[in-house]
């Protein structure tokens, strides 16, 4: 989500300062309007890898959505590529009868999707109805990658926390977004168009408001900003969760611990993220 131009703080966003010290790619390329599929990350970033490469730096892909990571590394499923009258068709019959009759039609279909892909997760029903409706198949049917691609060496590090410790960092990061202005950055992406249909608009930090309004509260009031809140970090709590579960799955994963109060867990984790570089990168010519 942080590839969406005015969505700074709902994404924690890398600043103005950081992005000066340490250049950052795929950063505020896109409006929120437009779509941002796995595939169009898998293209965009194997472009900036080949460039950073060719500069004799080390590429570093960093973020929290293991689905689109796990595409970088494994690769993109051999299912069939967006039809555009299909697509259409499914984005029509989603604004006409509701994400729940996408879902039952999922269900008939391709119950495996259907008990794989979270209820709210519009981008992922529709894609796999386009392809049962496209090529007739389910998409559990073309089975992704299990190996990483050979064009790369992988050294996939994640950070590990005990659950009550992440949940109560997520609460706080939570309260500090909202601190820092979240509620002007919302009522700023709306009066600019961008509404709950919007692709963007659909992330964690952003959805809620729209969440929070359509319960009869006004999101913007405080009343409604400390259901927003809650609803928030419900939601981040949930996605961490499911999150740690995928990661698990990826290949050759290494998990370094990173708990403890103040920056003794995070300096702990950066030592054993530099030991590890150092093993990793002493296998490469000089």
């Amino acid at each position: 989500m942080q590839a969406y131009r005015g969505m700074d703080i709902g994404t924690a966003k890398p600043d103005a300062a950081l992005r000066a010290l340490l250049p950052h790619r795929l950063v505020d390329i896109l409006d929120p309007s437009e779509t941002y599929s796995a595939g169009d990350f898998v293209r965009l970033a194997d472009e900036a890898c080949a460039e950073i490469a060719a500069a004799g730096r080390l590429p570093v892909v960093a973020g929290g959505t293991g689905f689109y990571i796990r595409n970088f590394i494994l690769g993109l499923p051999s299912a069939p590529t967006a039809d555009p009258a299909v697509r259409a068709a499914v984005a029509a019959d989603l604004a006409a009868r509701g994400i729940e009759a996408l879902r039952e039609e999922l269900r008939l279909g391709d119950p495996r999707a259907y008990g794989r892909i979270h209820r709210n997760d519009e981008y992922r029903v529709c894609r796999a109805l386009e392809v049962l409706r496209a090529s007739g198949r389910a998409l559990s049917d073309f089975a992704p990658p299990s190996e990483a691609r050979s064009r790369y060496r992988f050294l996939v590090v994640a950070l590990a926390r005990a659950r009550e410790e992440l949940y109560a960092r997520i609460d706080a990061r939570v309260d500090a977004m909202l601190a820092a202005g979240l509620p002007a950055e919302f009522r700023g992406l709306r009066a600019a168009g961008f509404g709950p249909e919007a692709p963007g608009m659909k992330a964690i930090g952003y959805a809620e408001f729209f969440e929070a309004e359509a319960a009869g509260l006004d999101p913007l009031s405080p009343e409604g900003l400390a259901a927003t809140a809650e609803l928030v970090k419900r939601n981040t709590r949930r996605y961490a969760k499911r999150q740690e579960t995928f990661f698990r799955g990826l290949p050759g994963l290494v998990s370094l611990e990173a708990a403890g109060e103040g920056r003794a867990g995070t300096a702990a984790a950066a030592a054993g993220l530099v030991r590890l570089l150092g093993d990793f990168l002493a296998d490469f010519p000089r």
